[in-house]
């Protein structure tokens, strides 16, 4: 029997994109109305599920699966994450605090509920 979280509790908000965004990555925002690609310890609203014509979809509640950078792996349960230089996800001591459910090591992807 397999086991999915997709689609549960899922909240997805349109805005203006700003510079840098891309599908499957974290966003913040950076002007009113308008999402940008996150820096180092920045506290994400969302992942980015599409970006066209000026647009951007951003999924801002329930399951999301993201890559995360570094060499600590997230943990399970709820953990704080934020954003390194790049924009990628690790784990941190000040930032957003999400619900983790699953950790792949070895593709360095969790599965997380915002």
């Amino acid at each position: 029997m397999a086991i999915s979280f997709e689609a549960i509790g899922e909240r997805m908000v349109t805005f203006a994109a700003g510079t840098g965004l891309k599908e499957g990555k974290v966003c913040k925002m950076t002007a009113n109305g308008t999402v940008g690609a996150c820096g180092e310890n920045d506290s994400f609203i969302g992942v980015v599920s599409s970006v066209r014509g000026g647009a951007a979809n951003v999924v801002m509640g329930g399951y999301v699966e993201v890559s995360y950078a570094g060499t600590t792996t997230p943990t399970l349960g709820y953990a704080v994450l934020a954003t390194d230089e790049n924009g990628e996800v690790v784990p941190a001591t000040t930032g957003r605090t999400c619900l983790v459910v699953s950790v792949d090591a070895a593709s360095k992807k969790i599965g997380l509920f915002l």
